[in-house]
Order: structure tokens, then C-alpha cells, then sequence
């Protein structure tokens, strides 16, 4: 059931929290729920997880080509504003992992943090069920991977660290511009670029694999800036990367357009042209095994571009990294407990 929230806590009163560049022109609205359960099962063959966790549902940093926008419809929420502005917090969500994890049949298997939203958006300076989760995870030394645009990572750091000791921890930090003002109109409440890679640096230094998540490439927009992308991310201590195509569902579609057509107008009909060329006319392909890859001439090309330039860095492919362990480090910590008591 999820309840609105008319005063979410204030991040003011024990944290000092400061925007990025100007603050976003967004009214939040707090709805706060108790979930049923922690872990979502992903079924897809194009994901190389089984288990993903989201403590929110929308997401603040407000992309316009984000991929979860049709999520919040399930909510009775939209797919635009409402996605940005109205974000459900799992208030639960830590107590609901610890269940998990308790029951017989989970075996310590990697978990996707998060698979949909970003874990790492403002309201976590707040809620901390983000670090809540983590510090669940270390006790029971249960594989993560991350993937997000957020700085507030680093908060986290001395947990990662514990994780990666076990070789249980890998975050990807998610840049897909290297220019600060196209990050700015098609991302607008996320960190910039450079804050991004100083992120990736403080956990490369903390001992923290980290890896470049650079997704999504939108042909005519991004796709020259890869080169420059994947030469900061290796100075900043990234070990591997991937890449993705951006797809616009029908719902995301209007919104990326819009922002698109409005911050760059004279680049919108070259870059919606070049999306229907890597997606063989269709930009919201939907289909396993090919929503996750670009089609054609133009695909081909920015995939030599990044696999050029990758591999002169010595950025290795995600799938080639080291993700969850082979044997896995879980273990209950009450099972420990009586093993010597």
C-alpha cells in the first residue's frame, strides 16, 4: 500500500546536503510503502543477473531516456513528470533483504543494485535504505553490483570495501557524456560528468572494482564523445565497461523527444533519424536478445569505435570481468555463530 508522505525527513537536520549546479525546477512528492518483498527475479537472457533489489520506485535524476519510466504506470502514476517528481520509498527494504537471506533456498547469489531506478538519487542523503541494504549484505557477505550515476556512493565506501575484500562488491558508475552541458539538458538531476569520474576514482583508491557503464549511446548525440568517455574512465581507475543503445518504449519515446527537441533543436531530427536507423525502424524494440544491441552500418561502427578504444585502455568487457565470485563468500551469520558456540 503505498502512502503519501506530506513531510519525507529532513536532510538538514543531521546531513548537509548541497545541489550539483542549480537545483532542479521539480515539486517532490513523497510516497512511502511497505514492500512485500526485497528481490525482484529477471528473467531476461539479455541481463547477466538473476536478482535485482530497488529501494525506490522514479527516480529524481529525471533522464529522459530512462528505460523504467513505464514502471511508475503500474503505480497509477505517468510516465513523465510523475516518474521525476513522485518517488516511492521502501521504508522496509533492508528488513525484507535480511528475510531473504534467510530462507533456506537462497544460495548467496549476485544482486543487481538496483535493476531499476538509481539506488544512489537524493532521497538516499535521507532515507539511507541503500546503506541500510549493504550493511545486510556485508553480514551476510552477499555478492552486489551497482550501477549508478549518484555521488553519494562514496558515503558507502567502508562497506564496498568489506564487500570487495571478499571479492563480492563491483560498481559501475553510469556516464554516457563527456560534454557537461548535453549531460545537463538530458539528465538534468544528475551529477555532472567530471563529479562522476572523481567518484569512480575515490573507489578505484578504496580498493572498489569499478567499471564504466557507458549507457546509453544515442547516435548523433553522444557516440563521437566515446573515445573521450573511455580515456577519463580508465585514468580514474575503471577496469572494465559496456556500452548499451538507448530504446525508448512508447512511453519513454514523447519524453526523450521532447527534452531533446526543446534543449537541442537543431540536432533533434538528426538524432531521431539515426535511433530508427540502429533500431531497423523501430526505437522501442522490445524483442530478448535484441533490445539490448543496435542493427546496421551505424551500430557496427560505434561498437569497432568502443571496442578500438576499450581495448587500448585495457578496458575489459563486462562479461570478461570479475562479477560475482565463483564460490560464493555468503554464509548466515547466526549459522557461523553456533557453529562455534
Amino acid at each position: 500500500m503505498v502512502k503519501h508522505v506530506s513531510n519525507p525527513p529532513n536532510p538538514w537536520e543531521s546531513t548537509t546536503v548541497e545541489w550539483i549546479g542549480e537545483p532542479p525546477d521539480a515539486r517532490l512528492k513523497i510516497y512511502e510503502e511497505d514492500a512485500k518483498s526485497a528481490l525482484a527475479r529477471n528473467d531476461s537472457p539479455d541481463l547477466n543477473f538473476r536478482w535485482s533489489l530497488n529501494p525506490y520506485r522514479g527516480c529524481f535524476h529525471a533522464c529522459a531516456y530512462c528505460y523504467a519510466r513505464p514502471t511508475h504506470q503500474y503505480l497509477g502514476f505517468g510516465a513523465g513528470t510523475d516518474f521525476e517528481r513522485r518517488i516511492v520509498v521502501k521504508r522496509n527494504i533492508a528488513a525484507r533483504l535480511e528475510e531473504a537471506f534467510e530462507k533456506p533456498a537462497w544460495k548467496g547469489e549476485l544482486i543487481a543494485l538496483s535493476g531499476n531506478t538509481d539506488c544512489y538519487q537524493p532521497l538516499e542523503a535521507s532515507y539511507g535504505l541503500t546503506r541500510a541494504c549493504l550493511e545486510v549484505m556485508v553480514r551476510y557477505r552477499n555478492p552486489v553490483g551497482i550501477i549508478t550515476k549518484g555521488s553519494l556512493v562514496r558515503r558507502d565506501v567502508d562497506l564496498l570495501a568489506e564487500l570487495a575484500a571478499h571479492n563480492a562488491a563491483r560498481v559501475y558508475v553510469s556516464i554516457c557524456f563527456d560534454d557537461a552541458r548535453h549531460a545537463r539538458l538530458i539528465e538534468p538531476g544528475t551529477p555532472p560528468p567530471a563529479q562522476r569520474f572523481e567518484t569512480m576514482r575515490y573507489l578505484a583508491d578504496a580498493g572498489i572494482p569499478v567499471g564504466l557503464a557507458l549507457a546509453p549511446v544515442i547516435p548523433g548525440l553522444n557516440d563521437s564523445q566515446i573515445p573521450a568517455i573511455l580515456e577519463r574512465a580508465a585514468d580514474a581507475g575503471a577496469s572494465s565497461a559496456f556500452l548499451v543503445p538507448v530504446r525508448l518504449a512508447a512511453e519513454v519515446r514523447p519524453v526523450f523527444e521532447s527534452r531533446l527537441r526543446e534543449a537541442l533543436p537543431e540536432r533533434a531530427d538528426r538524432v531521431m533519424n539515426a535511433l530508427a536507423e540502429i533500431r531497423d525502424g523501430d526505437v522501442g524494440e522490445a524483442r530478448f536478445g535484441h533490445r539490448m544491441r543496435g542493427v546496421g552500418p551505424r551500430w557496427a561502427a560505434v561498437s569497432r569505435l568502443f571496442r578500438v578504444h576499450s581495448q587500448r585502455l585495457g578496458l575489459v568487457r563486462e562479461r570478461d570481468a570479475d562479477g560475482a565470485p565463483a564460490q560464493t563468500p555468503f554464509r548466515r551469520p547466526r549459522a557461523q555463530m553456533d557453529l562455534f558456540s
